[in-house]
């Protein structure tokens, strides 16, 4: 079970590896032994399964196991972490010399009794707490690859080469720190990514779709291998049809979910508070500022049931939540884990968040999304005489002190007297976010969250994702392109 607080149990690793309470309060206070302030432990056990469908046939199929802890210490400004991929008492206790030696202050904290901290803030259950994927057999899994990859080769004639790649994940973690939270949570994670390569009048077009959720083997009913292989193979034939936009600064139709990609990255970074905590990024000095129109609310949330980036606590053991960024326009709150916490006074977001073990946590997003406005999605295209399309994105690049942007636009439509027409391809955005923010002049009723599979990189770490966007019109975004 997902538990935090007072009552919780270290079930898990106590089970399985002799991890016991006792145990982890002994290396919570040799992390405390050389005068620092708070010292915590992670656990974490996971194993996943690759499978990878190429050429007409599975050609790769294996299992990665990561087990392991980090001890993190506290002392004042100072922070030292350490690592060990064994559970031994002796090399868990090495750990947390190792990071109290870095990390040394004045005085010794005694830690407090296991599980005496508490949390008012409850999650529901957002996810199976079992794991799910460990009792499938290899030719289940490699069926799932198969069926998606002979359904992309048969989509089409014009289709040369179909591939299909599929994740499925088990992972423990436990957070138990010296303020005596002990949180632990189960977390499965999958993905099947299908991609295409299409061949016409010895042109070659590619492109790809994927989905990723919290769930098991029912995730991939018949319906969704299909809507995923027709999805790649589709996104690719469009390719054919489409050509460069005209470049210049024009309004900007964003596309609902996956265009909340943009809002990720152009913005969401932005409001991470170990950046504004460090002066790095824009948004440092506009908190309670109105920086965009009144219509516009984001929120960063863990509550979404199943979705990549859901999470019951985060690897500080801090219950999810609901963040609002910004109210109506506003900007109310950043993203907090424990240090920027307690740099602004505040209570943590439940936003501290690490790839593994071997990594501390940092302030990280979890589902950042645009809440749904007041406009019709039709409407908001009819009132373009003259713009840009865009739902499928590629890379992007984005400079967190400045906002500036640059995206780059897989395949989007051109609106011509306020109607979708002909398709573009390889078009670039190029911008400020919170200039961009600011241009915001219409906001659609269809916030919709991408099921897609988005990892978002900081600092070298990657963590699940996800992302979501209504419908909105930018006023003016400057569009890189060949001139019509």
């Amino acid at each position: 079970m997902a538990e935090s607080g007072s009552g919780a149990s270290n079930s898990y690793f106590s089970e399985h590896f002799g991890v016991t309470d006792e145990l982890l309060q002994r290396v919570i206070g040799a992390g405390l032994d050389r005068g620092g302030t708070y010292a915590e432990v992670f656990l974490q056990h996971k194993a996943a399964r690759f499978v990878t469908f190429e050429d007409g046939d599975v050609n790769s199929a294996y299992v990665q196991v990561d087990l392991g802890a980090g001890v993190r210490v506290l002392a004042g400004d100072q922070t030292g972490y350490a690592y060990t991929e064994r559970l031994t008492e002796g090399n868990l206790l090495d750990a947390a010399r190792t990071a109290a030696s870095i990390a040394q202050g004045g005085t010794t904290t005694a830690p407090q009794r296991l599980g005496s901290g508490s949390w008012e803030r409850p999650v529901p259950l957002l996810y199976e707490q079992e794991w799910l994927w460990q009792d499938q057999s290899p030719a289940e899994l490699i069926g799932i690859a198969q069926q998606v990859g002979e359904k992309v080769a048969a989509g089409d004639p014009a289709v040369v080469k179909a591939n299909a790649r599929l994740l499925s994940s088990d992972e423990t973690v436990l957070v138990d720190n010296s303020d005596g939270i002990l949180a632990q949570d189960s977390r499965p994670m999958s993905y099947l990514v299908a991609s295409c390569v299409a061949e016409r009048d010895g042109r070659r077009e590619t492109n790809s779709y994927n989905r990723s959720a919290r769930r098991g083997r029912d995730f991939y009913a018949d319906s969704v291998i299909d809507e995923i292989a027709a999805e790649a193979v589709r996104r690719s034939l469009v390719l054919f049809d489409a050509g460069s936009p005209p470049a210049g600064e024009m309004p900007v139709v964003l596309a609902p979910a996956t265009s909340g990609i943009l809002l990720h990255e152009a913005l969401g970074h932005g409001f991470e508070a170990d950046f504004n905590r460090k002066g790095r990024s824009i948004f440092s000095t506009m908190m309670g500022q109105q920086i965009c129109p009144d219509f516009v609310t984001i929120v960063d949330t863990g509550l979404v049931p199943e979705a990549r980036g859901a999470i019951h606590v985060d690897d500080e053991g801090t219950p999810a939540g609901r963040t609002v960024l910004v109210e109506q326009g506003k900007l109310v709150s950043y993203m907090h884990d424990r240090i920027s916490a307690a740099h602004y006074d505040v209570e943590c977001t439940g936003n501290g968040r690490r790839q593994d073990f071997r990594h501390p946590p940092l302030p990280r997003m979890r589902v950042t999304v645009m809440e749904t406005g007041p406009h019709d999605p039709e409407e908001i295209i009819k009132s373009v005489d003259k713009g840009l399309y865009v739902h499928d994105f590629g890379n992007g690049e984005v400079a967190i002190g400045a906002g500036d942007y640059s995206f780059y636009v897989k395949t989007g439509y051109l609106i011509e007297d306020g109607k979708l027409t002909r398709p573009v391809k390889d078009a670039n955005l190029i911008g400020n976010g919170p200039d961009s923010l600011a241009k915001v002049v219409m906001v659609g009723n269809d916030s919709e969250i991408d099921g897609g599979t988005w990892t978002c990189g900081k600092d070298g770490q990657g963590v699940p994702v996800g992302l979501g966007l209504p419908t909105i019109k930018v006023s003016a975004i400057s569009v890189g392109g060949v001139s019509a």
